[in-house]
This record gives structure tokens, sequence and C-alpha cells, in this order.
């Protein structure tokens, strides 16, 4: 379960979306989940999203919007270029207008568009859209 966590949380917040439910638990949680969720909630996909206990194992709890349509992690994080970005996001969302790709790079998790503007690489995490 130690590599697994991020796609653990993405896939119980797919589950939960699926099924029509207002929140999600979150079990056990990593500061990766809430930068992920953080990119999530600017981006207007869930509505809000709290941290309880987090020097333990901690719980997060996500109040959904009913807009994610899927959020899978990826589990061998993908080296990607600054200007490779623009393919893999083509290669990966559905469309140009909806989705957004996570990457980990040197200034911090970021989404693919600011990850272009501050024309940085890093790993892919996943995407959701």
């Amino acid at each position: 379960m130690g590599r697994r966590i991020l796609n653990d949380a993405l896939r119980s917040i797919v589950n939960a979306e699926k099924r029509g439910k207002a929140t999600v638990e979150l079990k056990p949680i990593s500061t990766v989940i809430s930068s992920f969720l953080t990119i999530m909630k600017y981006r207007g996909y869930i509505r809000n999203f709290e941290l309880f206990d987090p020097h333990r194992v901690g719980k997060i709890t996500v109040e959904l919007q009913g807009r994610v349509n899927d959020c899978p992690a990826l589990t061998y994080r993908q080296d990607i270029k600054a200007k490779d970005i623009q393919k893999y996001t083509t290669f990966k969302l559905p469309t140009r207008q909806w989705g957004y790709v996570v990457i980990s790079t040197p200034d911090g998790i970021l989404d693919h568009e600011e990850a272009i503007r501050r024309n940085v690489g890093g790993q892919v995490l996943g995407y959701f859209h």
C-alpha cells in the first residue's frame, strides 16, 4: 500500500463521484495527496477538503462537486520534459478544454498549464478530467 496511496485516494474519489456521494473520506494521507487536491480545488473539480490530524495516520474529508469523470494516478512516475508536456496532454486527456495533468517539478507540484508557463519538467503524478 505504500506506493499506491495516491492511486487509492484518487480511486476513492472517482468511485464516490460515480455513486453520487457528497463527501468522501481518504485514509492514509500524504503531502502529495493534499497538493493534488489543492490543484483539483483550484481548478474547480472539488469544492473543498479538510485535513484531520496530519501528524498521525490522519484523514482527509473531500467535498465533491460532481465534475470528476476519471482521475488515475501513475504508479510508475513517468519523466517528462518541459517541451513534451503539450504532446503528453493531447495524448492522455480527452479534449483540450477539460482536464489537467499533475506534474511533480522542482518548483513543487503543478498542473500542466503552470508547468508550461514556468517552463519546467518533472515526473507525471496523474491526471484528472
